[in-house]
């Protein structure tokens, strides 16, 4: 399935493009002088080929997957049942993501797409286990190129379920203890970059465990050197479920015309294989924020991406991009509501 939706993606259209930008200068407004709304406003209304689109309805999908990799020494500041133990706290609805959805006027689904140990008593948890946590990417690949093609599947399943559903505006979420050592080796591998210069401290970590994480990613990349040939055998070898997950996303938003609100820096690292993948899924993402993960800025500089907000977060759960899907909607808002200068009566630059 993820093949054909690759093909079925292609770049934004220059006509819906140039029509949204003679709107938005036309506006009761100094040329410009929404600065990125504009922009936002512009790309949001040519992905949607709507000459009024509506994004009142919104939806955050968090993916759940653990990682081999954890079982190495201190690399992370919890343990891998803590991954269990938030995804009961999304399904009660008591989490960081939840809260913020629920001020913007959210659905947040809750995917097993990856978890270690599925608790039988969550009602609401999307179940779509790929396979029970990945291998050690530190002793080999963390999981094979078919586990990874079903990960990706899934994501575009959520998608499709979404788009369905009737929902314009999707954010990527994700939850799995010790995803930030992954999400590294990927930038280090795709971008690509030197391990210190994208692995940052996670959970919050001290010197010592960082540098002991930095290895691992390190010995990691030269072990699987000869497995990473293209950005899907690289999201295999060093990759994670809930990354494959978010990257399906990415992809089958894409396909739909859908605008898809990327969040920090695991979800980049899924982003940024779809974007390898195919480089028009780009144009259909927004970037949330930037993380306080020093790589997210690397990433950023070397793909010439601008993120929304900058707000020293790095918690994940799709929080920040939760945050920005409300900014996409007031920033359409004005592109619908506002008067032109022909409106009012008022001749541009006057």
């Amino acid at each position: 399935m993820w093949k054909k939706r690759l093909e079925q993606i292609g770049p934004l259209s220059e006509r819906w493009v140039e029509a949204a930008k003679d709107r938005v200068d036309n506006l009761v407004k100094p040329k410009g002088s929404l600065g990125l709304l504009e922009d936002m406003a512009v790309r949001a209304v040519a992905i949607r080929e709507e000459k009024r689109p509506a994004f009142d309805k919104k939806k955050v999908v968090v993916f759940a997957g653990d990682h081999g990799v954890a079982a190495e020494e201190n690399i992370s500041a919890f343990p891998q049942e803590v991954t269990g133990l938030m995804v009961r706290n999304f399904i009660d609805g008591v989490a960081a993501i939840n809260v913020i959805s629920r001020s913007v006027g959210a659905d947040v689904d809750v995917v097993d797409i990856g978890m270690k140990e599925t608790p039988e008593d969550l009602q609401g948890l999307i179940r779509k286990n790929v396979r029970r946590g990945t291998d050690n990417m530190a002793k080999g690949p963390a999981m094979s190129i078919e586990d990874a093609q079903r990960a990706i599947n899934v994501g575009i399943e959520m998608a499709d379920n979404a788009y369905n559903q009737g929902f314009p505006l999707i954010a990527t979420g994700e939850m799995g203890i010790g995803n930030t050592t992954p999400s590294a080796a990927l930038f280090s591998a795709l971008l690509p970059a030197a391990v210190s210069d994208v692995t940052g401290r996670g959970t919050g970590i001290d010197d010592d465990t960082l540098s002991r994480k930095i290895n691992v990613i390190k010995k990691a990349l030269e072990i699987n050197k000869s497995r990473v040939k293209d950005p899907l055998s690289a999201l295999a070898t060093l990759g994670g479920m809930e990354i494959a997950g978010i990257c399906g996303l990415c992809i089958g938003g894409a396909a739909k015309k859908m605008v898809v609100v990327v969040d920090g820096f695991i979800a980049s690292a899924g982003a940024l294989v779809a974007m390898k993948l195919n480089p028009h899924v780009k144009e259909y993402l927004f970037f949330a924020h930037c993380s306080q993960e020093i790589g997210h800025k690397v990433f950023f500089e070397k793909e010439g991406i601008r993120p929304v907000l900058d707000f020293d977060m790095r918690l994940g759960e799709g929080t920040g991009a939760c945050l920005v899907m409300q900014v996409i909607e007031h920033a359409v808002k004005i592109y619908n509501e506002m008067a032109t200068f022909e409106d009012v009566g008022i001749e541009p630059g006057n």
